[in-house]
């Protein structure tokens, strides 16, 4: 619950501190854990963009980190001259005190979304997942594959939905037996360009596992608000809310992360 709250408060004010400030890239781990990557925001052109920042978590670890994300998008023609949009991300976390590394977690993720026609889209991704101080997790694998809809979209506002299912490799960083398992993915987004040089985007993942859907399940919750504070260059404030149901024996079911990068787009 305490969770729940820090969310809706992160929310409330992104929305109240968005008087003058604009968006271009939100490309999240959300999708990527949960989606594989299924809301790419590309354009004809190769486009990427280099962040750096910090990031506080609590849950699991209590920290400071530096926090550095890349990314990389374009449109290329797919399925009968429709827009095939691909794009790649990695980004890393970690602690480093007295010359020791710690907390580290480190993500990359490949997605392709197939536009088809009014609204629907295909979409398939590969994601990998390293964090064995933040969710125990030696080597985290997981290959999606799903449908979606653009259920509205314009130039002030955008919300979509995903439904697919993944395969997934869980291999700890302790004497855990290694965890493969289907499961169905849900995803929501919503993004609203508040003014010229402000976006607000909320967006929520769901995994459950298809052999015990009841018990077995992850949900993510993200808030976050990207400004444009000069040309080609971003600042991206963020929360992020990690439920999962059944963690890795020792460890605690709920995550946060709070995140603050400034980004070169180019």
């Amino acid at each position: 619950m305490k969770q729940i709250i820090w969310l809706l408060t992160l929310i409330a004010f992104s929305t109240l501190a968005t008087a003058n400030i604009k968006n271009e890239n939100v490309i999240t781990d959300v999708e990527s854990k949960y989606a594989d990557k299924t809301k790419v925001e590309a354009t004809d052109k190769l486009k990427q963009s280099f962040n750096l920042g910090f990031s506080t978590t609590t849950g699991n670890t209590e920290t400071l980190n530096l926090n550095a994300k890349y990314d990389l998008s374009f449109i290329t023609d797919g399925y009968d001259n429709n827009p095939l949009k691909v794009a790649f991300d990695s980004s890393a976390f970690l602690t480093e005190n007295n010359n020791t590394r710690s907390n580290e977690e480190y993500l990359a993720n490949l997605g392709l979304e197939q536009i088809v026609s009014d609204g629907w889209l295909g979409y398939t991704g590969i994601s990998w997942l390293k964090n064995p101080d933040f969710r125990n997790y030696e080597n985290k694998v997981g290959i999606g594959v799903g449908i979606g809809k653009e259920i509205s979209t314009d130039e002030k506002n955008s919300f979509t939905i995903k439904l697919g299912t993944s395969y997934n490799i869980e291999d700890y960083a302790n004497t855990q037996d290694t965890k493969e398992f289907g499961a169905l993915n849900e995803y929501i987004s919503y993004s609203n360009q508040l003014n010229e040089v402000s976006k607000l985007y909320l967006k929520m993942g769901a995994m459950q596992n298809f052999d015990d859907m009841s018990k077995d399940y992850e949900v993510i919750g993200v808030a976050g608000l990207n400004l444009t504070v000069a040309e080609n260059i971003n600042l991206t404030l963020e929360g992020e809310v990690d439920y999962d149901n059944t963690p890795a024996i020792g460890f605690e079911k709920s995550d946060t992360k709070t995140i603050m990068r400034l980004g070169y787009n180019f």
